[in-house]
């Protein structure tokens, strides 16, 4: 692999996990989270205007993703009022490619070759005694974390489903942030009503920038697809478990026990191999 295809998905790794840290930092993290989908939405804009309408066979596909992901950043937020980064962060991050390799082997019938066991393997045992040896409180963190990744999991099988009928796989993510971007307001409006958004100033910019962060994350994995193989770029990716690791410890004052460390090496570990057996 070249220099460029290794930076790129470390550098969508350390612009995730930093958005999630903005975001647990956050005393309104529903509204910082509404937030952030105005500034993604505006920075999708305008690759909505230059580029075709994805094909018509694809919006089902689409509007499921995008409701889904509604769901997804109410339930995040919910999960970092719960525990602190480095609980949550590994367990949704980790339980993603094990949710989505599982549900390809039992819904399409999609080989598992030993590589992908043994990561099953490590991520389900490390979620397993992170639940067992946490206090009560962490253990609803812990359950909380494991449903949003069920969302998450929920909707990259639709975008995978979708994303091959829609013509142009830019434009298909384009309109994803579009629409999340309105739906997302749309959605706090209802829920909070009256109480509105309770973000100080400062935290309202940072979420801005968030947001920005998160588009980011996204465009440097695209392009990263573009220039290396699928199962590297998605190994590297899953370095962001380390990362949310340190940025949990370094900037936002949590712990980092020798068991949080090892779970989080051990989910890394086993995502690493989920994304090489792809």
């Amino acid at each position: 692999m070249s220099e460029l295809v290794i930076f790129l998905p470390l550098c969508a790794a350390v612009l995730h996990a930093t958005w999630n840290a903005a975001l647990r930092s956050s005393a309104d993290r529903l509204g910082f989270v509404t937030v952030m989908s105005v500034a993604s939405t505006l920075a999708a804009l305008p690759f909505v205007v230059m580029l075709p309408v994805p094909a018509r066979e694809s919006w089902p596909y689409l509007g499921v993703s995008v409701v889904l992901q509604v769901v997804y950043s109410f339930l995040l937020a919910h999960a970092y009022a719960l525990g602190e980064l480095g609980l949550v962060y590994p367990i949704v991050r980790g339980s993603v490619p094990l949710l989505v390799t599982v549900g390809g082997f039992m819904l399409a019938g999609q080989r598992l070759g030993g590589t992908a066991l043994l990561g099953i393997v490590l991520i389900s045992a490390a979620i397993f005694s992170q639940a067992l040896g946490s206090a009560h409180t962490e253990r609803r963190a812990v359950t909380h974390a494991i449903v949003t990744a069920l969302f998450v999991a929920s909707y990259v099988i639709a975008d995978a489903l979708g994303v091959r009928l829609a013509g142009n796989p830019q434009s298909y993510a384009g309109w994803i942030w579009v629409i999340y971007g309105a739906l997302m307001p749309a959605s706090f409006l209802l829920l909070r009503r009256r109480a509105g958004l309770r973000l100080r100033p400062a935290d309202t910019w940072k979420a801005l920038a968030a947001g920005l962060l998160s588009f980011g994350s996204y465009g440097a994995i695209i392009a990263a697809l573009a220039l290396g193989s699928v199962g590297a770029i998605s190994a590297l990716r899953e370095t962001s478990i380390v990362f949310s690791a340190l940025i949990g410890r370094l900037f936002l004052g949590e712990s980092l026990t020798l068991r949080r460390a090892l779970v989080c090496l051990t989910v890394t570990a086993g995502a690493v191999l989920i994304g090489y057996a792809r």
